[in-house]
Protein backbone atom coordinates (compact mmCIF):
# COMPACT_ATOMS: atom_id res chain seq x y z
CA UNK A 1 0.00 0.00 0.00
CA UNK A 2 1.45 3.23 -0.86
CA UNK A 3 0.18 6.38 1.26
CA UNK A 4 -0.21 9.91 -0.62
CA UNK A 5 -0.83 13.47 0.37
CA UNK A 6 -3.65 15.65 -1.18
CA UNK A 7 -3.63 19.57 -1.88
CA UNK A 8 -7.80 20.65 -1.87
CA UNK A 9 -8.73 23.77 -2.19
CA UNK A 10 -13.08 24.20 -1.88
CA UNK A 11 -15.98 26.93 -1.94
CA UNK A 12 -17.94 25.45 1.08
CA UNK A 13 -21.21 27.21 0.58
CA UNK A 14 -22.67 23.96 -1.00
CA UNK A 15 -21.81 21.34 1.49
CA UNK A 16 -22.24 20.57 5.02
CA UNK A 17 -18.97 20.86 6.08
CA UNK A 18 -16.05 18.28 5.65
CA UNK A 19 -16.43 14.97 7.66
CA UNK A 20 -18.99 12.78 5.56
CA UNK A 21 -22.17 12.03 7.26
CA UNK A 22 -25.33 9.59 7.15
CA UNK A 23 -27.86 12.01 6.04
CA UNK A 24 -26.53 13.54 3.29
CA UNK A 25 -24.18 13.37 0.59
CA UNK A 26 -23.23 16.86 0.55
CA UNK A 27 -19.86 16.67 2.32
CA UNK A 28 -16.56 17.78 0.36
CA UNK A 29 -15.18 14.28 1.93
CA UNK A 30 -17.59 12.27 0.41
CA UNK A 31 -16.86 13.88 -3.07
CA UNK A 32 -13.19 13.44 -2.20
CA UNK A 33 -13.20 9.74 -1.82
CA UNK A 34 -15.78 9.54 -4.54
CA UNK A 35 -13.63 10.73 -7.31
CA UNK A 36 -10.68 8.71 -5.34
CA UNK A 37 -12.45 5.63 -5.30
CA UNK A 38 -13.41 5.74 -9.33
CA UNK A 39 -9.39 6.59 -10.11
CA UNK A 40 -8.29 3.86 -7.77
CA UNK A 41 -11.02 1.28 -8.76
CA UNK A 42 -10.99 0.60 -5.18
CA UNK A 43 -12.33 2.09 -2.09
CA UNK A 44 -10.46 4.80 -0.67
CA UNK A 45 -10.73 6.17 2.89
CA UNK A 46 -9.27 9.52 3.81
CA UNK A 47 -7.99 11.89 6.67
CA UNK A 48 -7.95 15.56 6.76
CA UNK A 49 -5.57 18.29 8.48
CA UNK A 50 -8.46 19.75 9.82
CA UNK A 51 -12.49 19.23 9.24
CA UNK A 52 -14.33 22.47 8.33
CA UNK A 53 -17.60 23.09 9.24
CA UNK A 54 -20.44 23.57 6.59
CA UNK A 55 -20.10 26.56 4.68
CA UNK A 56 -16.62 27.05 5.60
CA UNK A 57 -14.02 27.30 2.48
CA UNK A 58 -10.42 26.15 2.17
CA UNK A 59 -7.50 26.91 -0.05
CA UNK A 60 -5.30 23.84 1.09
CA UNK A 61 -6.69 21.40 2.94
CA UNK A 62 -4.31 18.16 3.23
CA UNK A 63 -5.64 15.04 3.20
CA UNK A 64 -3.76 11.60 3.17
CA UNK A 65 -4.95 8.20 1.32
CA UNK A 66 -3.37 4.67 1.25
CA UNK A 67 -4.08 2.54 -2.50
CA UNK A 68 -2.73 -0.12 -4.06
CA UNK A 69 -3.30 1.23 -7.04
CA UNK A 70 -0.47 1.97 -9.11
CA UNK A 71 -1.10 5.63 -11.07
CA UNK A 72 1.11 8.87 -11.88
CA UNK A 73 0.25 12.17 -10.08
CA UNK A 74 -0.83 13.52 -13.03
CA UNK A 75 -3.37 10.88 -13.74
CA UNK A 76 -4.58 11.06 -9.94
CA UNK A 77 -5.23 14.84 -10.90
CA UNK A 78 -6.47 14.92 -14.01
CA UNK A 79 -9.31 11.78 -13.23
CA UNK A 80 -9.95 13.22 -10.05
CA UNK A 81 -10.83 16.54 -11.33
CA UNK A 82 -12.68 15.20 -14.01
CA UNK A 83 -14.91 13.77 -11.71
CA UNK A 84 -15.09 16.55 -8.75
CA UNK A 85 -18.20 19.17 -9.25
CA UNK A 86 -16.02 22.91 -10.03
CA UNK A 87 -16.12 24.24 -6.58
CA UNK A 88 -13.56 21.74 -5.36
CA UNK A 89 -10.51 21.31 -6.77
CA UNK A 90 -7.10 18.60 -6.34
CA UNK A 91 -4.14 20.77 -6.29
CA UNK A 92 -1.72 18.31 -6.21
CA UNK A 93 -0.79 15.31 -4.69
CA UNK A 94 3.00 13.45 -3.70
CA UNK A 95 3.45 10.12 -2.11
CA UNK A 96 4.23 9.95 1.39
CA UNK A 97 6.06 8.02 3.99
CA UNK A 98 4.18 5.78 6.11
CA UNK A 99 4.73 7.83 9.10
CA UNK A 100 2.73 11.36 7.54
CA UNK A 101 -0.54 11.78 9.06
CA UNK A 102 -2.42 14.90 7.97
CA UNK A 103 -3.84 15.48 10.87
CA UNK A 104 -0.90 14.32 13.58
CA UNK A 105 1.44 15.61 11.81
CA UNK A 106 0.48 18.91 11.55
CA UNK A 107 2.51 21.44 13.81
CA UNK A 108 0.03 24.35 12.60
CA UNK A 109 -2.80 25.44 11.60
CA UNK A 110 -4.15 28.81 9.86
CA UNK A 111 -7.53 30.25 9.44
CA UNK A 112 -8.57 33.78 7.76
CA UNK A 113 -12.21 35.36 8.36
CA UNK A 114 -13.16 38.32 5.99
CA UNK A 115 -15.67 41.12 7.06
CA UNK A 116 -16.95 43.61 4.76
CA UNK A 117 -17.55 46.47 6.95
CA UNK A 118 -19.91 48.43 4.46
CA UNK A 119 -23.28 49.76 5.05
CA UNK A 120 -24.15 47.32 1.76
CA UNK A 121 -23.53 43.86 0.44
CA UNK A 122 -21.45 43.15 -2.20
CA UNK A 123 -22.83 40.91 -4.58
CA UNK A 124 -19.27 39.35 -5.67
CA UNK A 125 -18.36 38.79 -2.17
CA UNK A 126 -21.79 37.83 -0.82
CA UNK A 127 -20.75 34.64 -0.28
CA UNK A 128 -16.78 34.94 1.34
CA UNK A 129 -17.70 37.61 3.35
CA UNK A 130 -19.61 38.70 6.48
CA UNK A 131 -21.41 42.08 5.92
CA UNK A 132 -20.92 43.88 9.20
CA UNK A 133 -22.07 47.40 9.05
CA UNK A 134 -21.00 49.10 12.54
CA UNK A 135 -17.91 50.70 11.23
CA UNK A 136 -14.44 48.48 13.45
CA UNK A 137 -11.71 49.98 14.97
CA UNK A 138 -9.06 47.01 13.88
CA UNK A 139 -6.59 48.58 16.48
CA UNK A 140 -8.85 47.72 19.41
CA UNK A 141 -9.68 44.21 17.73
CA UNK A 142 -5.85 43.55 17.48
CA UNK A 143 -5.15 45.10 20.90
CA UNK A 144 -7.93 42.65 22.15
CA UNK A 145 -6.68 39.59 19.96
CA UNK A 146 -3.35 39.93 22.05
CA UNK A 147 -5.02 38.61 25.12
CA UNK A 148 -5.09 35.28 22.92
CA UNK A 149 -1.61 34.96 22.40
CA UNK A 150 -0.17 31.46 24.04
CA UNK A 151 -1.29 27.95 25.36
CA UNK A 152 -4.60 28.71 27.60
CA UNK A 153 -7.89 26.98 28.53
CA UNK A 154 -10.30 28.38 25.52
CA UNK A 155 -13.51 27.15 26.89
CA UNK A 156 -15.27 30.29 26.25
CA UNK A 157 -14.54 30.00 23.05
CA UNK A 158 -15.66 26.08 22.55
CA UNK A 159 -18.78 25.42 20.64
CA UNK A 160 -21.43 23.28 22.31
CA UNK A 161 -20.70 20.47 20.24
CA UNK A 162 -17.28 20.04 20.51
CA UNK A 163 -15.57 16.77 21.29
CA UNK A 164 -12.28 17.27 21.91
CA UNK A 165 -10.72 15.81 25.45
CA UNK A 166 -8.96 19.38 26.05
CA UNK A 167 -9.84 22.75 25.56
CA UNK A 168 -6.48 24.17 25.65
CA UNK A 169 -5.30 25.13 22.56
CA UNK A 170 -1.97 27.38 21.75
CA UNK A 171 -2.57 30.52 19.58
CA UNK A 172 0.80 31.39 17.93
CA UNK A 173 -0.40 34.61 16.33
CA UNK A 174 -3.44 36.60 15.58
CA UNK A 175 -3.25 39.64 12.67
CA UNK A 176 -5.61 41.93 11.51
CA UNK A 177 -5.75 43.67 8.10
CA UNK A 178 -7.60 46.18 6.60
CA UNK A 179 -8.10 47.13 2.75
CA UNK A 180 -10.32 49.36 1.77
CA UNK A 181 -13.55 48.15 3.19
CA UNK A 182 -12.43 44.23 3.54
CA UNK A 183 -11.22 43.46 7.57
CA UNK A 184 -9.17 40.08 7.54
CA UNK A 185 -8.56 38.45 10.73
CA UNK A 186 -5.77 35.92 10.56
CA UNK A 187 -5.29 33.22 13.10
CA UNK A 188 -2.49 31.01 13.27
CA UNK A 189 -2.67 28.00 16.56
CA UNK A 190 -1.33 24.32 16.65
CA UNK A 191 -5.32 23.50 16.31
CA UNK A 192 -8.55 24.41 16.85
CA UNK A 193 -11.81 23.78 18.90
CA UNK A 194 -15.10 23.58 17.42
CA UNK A 195 -15.96 26.98 16.19
CA UNK A 196 -12.82 28.52 18.11
CA UNK A 197 -12.00 31.05 15.43
CA UNK A 198 -15.67 32.14 14.55
CA UNK A 199 -16.10 32.59 18.30
CA UNK A 200 -12.96 34.51 18.22
CA UNK A 201 -14.00 36.74 15.21
CA UNK A 202 -17.48 37.56 16.72
CA UNK A 203 -15.71 38.59 20.21
CA UNK A 204 -13.65 40.43 17.99
CA UNK A 205 -16.27 41.90 16.05
CA UNK A 206 -18.05 43.41 19.63
CA UNK A 207 -14.90 44.86 20.37
CA UNK A 208 -14.35 46.65 16.88
CA UNK A 209 -17.73 47.86 16.91
CA UNK A 210 -16.55 49.41 20.65
CA UNK A 211 -19.52 47.19 22.80
CA UNK A 212 -16.85 45.83 25.04
CA UNK A 213 -13.12 47.18 25.70
CA UNK A 214 -9.96 45.19 24.91
CA UNK A 215 -9.33 44.20 28.32
CA UNK A 216 -12.90 42.51 28.50
CA UNK A 217 -11.30 39.69 26.25
CA UNK A 218 -8.57 38.44 29.06
CA UNK A 219 -11.88 38.29 31.31
CA UNK A 220 -13.37 36.11 28.81
CA UNK A 221 -10.73 33.81 29.17
CA UNK A 222 -10.57 33.26 32.31
CA UNK A 223 -14.38 32.86 33.10
CA UNK A 224 -14.15 29.84 30.52
CA UNK A 225 -17.45 30.14 30.23
CA UNK A 226 -18.83 30.00 26.60
CA UNK A 227 -22.15 32.86 27.67
CA UNK A 228 -19.47 35.27 28.05
CA UNK A 229 -17.83 35.40 24.74
CA UNK A 230 -19.58 36.98 21.49
CA UNK A 231 -21.77 35.39 18.99
CA UNK A 232 -20.53 32.79 16.88
CA UNK A 233 -19.76 34.64 13.58
CA UNK A 234 -20.84 33.30 10.19
CA UNK A 235 -19.31 30.61 8.28
CA UNK A 236 -19.21 32.19 4.90
CA UNK A 237 -16.35 34.70 6.14
CA UNK A 238 -13.93 32.13 6.99
CA UNK A 239 -11.51 30.21 5.06
CA UNK A 240 -8.80 27.19 5.97
CA UNK A 241 -6.09 28.65 5.22
CA UNK A 242 -4.05 25.03 5.57
CA UNK A 243 -1.51 23.28 7.62
CA UNK A 244 2.02 23.24 8.23
CA UNK A 245 4.43 19.95 9.02
CA UNK A 246 7.61 19.61 9.31
CA UNK A 247 10.06 20.73 6.64
CA UNK A 248 11.24 16.87 6.37
CA UNK A 249 7.86 15.92 5.04
CA UNK A 250 8.53 18.76 1.98
CA UNK A 251 4.68 19.83 2.13
CA UNK A 252 5.27 23.36 2.12
CA UNK A 253 2.24 26.03 2.91
CA UNK A 254 0.93 28.18 0.26
CA UNK A 255 1.68 32.07 -0.47
CA UNK A 256 -1.37 33.04 1.17
CA UNK A 257 -1.27 36.66 0.25
CA UNK A 258 -1.28 35.71 -2.93
CA UNK A 259 -4.77 34.41 -2.69
CA UNK A 260 -8.16 35.38 -1.56
CA UNK A 261 -7.55 38.66 -2.70
CA UNK A 262 -11.35 40.02 -2.54
CA UNK A 263 -12.34 43.22 -4.10
CA UNK A 264 -14.21 46.10 -1.97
Amino acid sequence: MQRYALGIEYIGTSYKGWQKQKKTNLTIQEKIEESLSKVANESVKTICSGRTDSGVHASMQVIHFETSANRLNKAWLAGCNSILPKDISINWIKKVPEDFHSRFSATKRTYRYHILNSNKQSVLNRDFTSLIRAPLNINLMQKASNHLIGEKDFSSFRGSGCQSKSPNRNVFEVKLKKRQNIVSIEISANAFLLNMVRIIVGTLIEVGSEIISPESMKDILEARDRTHAGKTAEAKGLFYLGPEYDPSFKIYKPKYNNQLTLKS
